[in-house]
């Protein structure tokens, strides 16, 4: 009898724990099964069952009125595709499959980040006054009550994921992003929106290498600091520099890192110098990086060395932040 009445909550907590709806991306296909397998972005993988009954509907990237789904055959969804899938009550069976093309999503961001290039400004807070903000470089974003906000949370990697913010929110030192009507010369913006967070550069020497994740000990503290890798994460590596170039002189990074083939976790070693951009971790050990950049030896040298050291004046030294590594990269 205690075995039965055992089956039986068993039977009721996986009734009760079975999802009413998944948003996630398709990483398999088991067709000899008739299911799909969906990733949601932060649990694991659940099998889809696929039934004569399930609605398969095509929806535009970003388009929120669900009347404007047109319906599609199963045979169109593809790896990487979105889907928000609906379930029969208590099961995996799938009533409903909503479906946003892989291929739609990578065009719609392209032209998006074509969109934030052209009409958008970049910078680190200097100044904010009732509904301005002045960047470092001089810049001035001007906001009203039509400007969207968003903002980067702890540990977030990816641009999409930043989350609804205000004006309140943003502080001397964060980083902005805003995109809007500019002016002739480039020097002022009237925003629509603005993406900001709080970020941080670190380097240092890395120690130890495993899936996922680089250790490194940092330079200024001496201390480990575990570096963890997502699927959002960017790896790239400086060329040699050695002989050319003079401490304390700052390559123009942007444009190096927009020409340099992305690398992988496999072409880093121990010893080498890194250089990470991160939001601001919720561990002091710990960050999980926007762009690591590899072979980091001269931009180190030339963010730590005293600009001044060679001449007679003490000038004071830059700090990593001046390397100015890309914080929100538009995936």
């Amino acid at each position: 009898m205690k075995r039965l009445f055992a089956l039986l909550a068993l039977s009721v907590s996986a009734f009760a724990q079975a999802p009413k709806a998944i948003l996630g991306s398709i990483t398999a296909f088991k067709a000899e099964d008739a299911l799909v397998v969906v990733k949601p972005d932060n649990t694991d993988a659940v099998n889809v069952k696929l039934t004569p009954e399930t609605v398969f509907q095509r929806v535009a990237p970003g388009e929120r009125d669900l009347k404007k789904a047109a319906t599609m055959n199963m045979t169109d969804m593809a790896l990487g595709d979105r889907v928000l899938v609906s379930f029969k009550t208590g099961t995996t069976e799938a009533t409903r499959i909503l479906v946003m093309s892989a291929t739609d999503i990578t065009k719609r961001n392209e032209a998006d980040r074509l969109d934030w290039n052209k009409r958008g400004l970049s910078g680190v807070v200097a100044s904010k006054s009732g509904n301005t903000i002045t960047l470092k470089k001089g810049q001035v974003i001007t906001v009203d009550e039509k400007t969207s906000y968003r903002r980067y949370n702890y540990d977030s990697v990816k641009f999409a994921d930043a989350k609804i913010s205000k004006l309140d929110e943003i502080t001397v030192g964060d980083q902005v992003r805003a995109r809007g009507v500019k002016s002739e010369d480039g020097s002022k913006l009237t925003a629509e929106d603005v993406v900001f967070g709080t970020f941080v550069t670190k380097a240092g020497t890395i120690t130890a290498i495993s899936p996922g994740e680089v250790t490194i000990t940092e330079i200024g503290t001496n201390k480990p600091l575990i570096i963890k890798l997502t699927a959002d994460s960017q790896i790239k590596k400086m060329p040699d520099f050695a002989g050319r170039g003079a401490p304390g002189r700052m390559p123009d990074l942007s444009q190096m890192l927009e020409r340099m083939p992305g690398a992988k976790l496999d072409d880093l070693k121990t010893g080498e110098k890194v250089v990470v951009s991160s939001t601001k971790g919720q561990k002091a050990d710990e960050i999980t990086a926007i762009m690591l950049l590899g072979n980091a030896d001269m931009l180190i040298q030339a963010a730590t060395v005293p600009a001044g050291r060679a001449g007679g004046g003490a000038a004071p030294q830059m700090g990593l932040q001046s390397l100015d590594l890309p914080s929100m990269i538009m995936n």
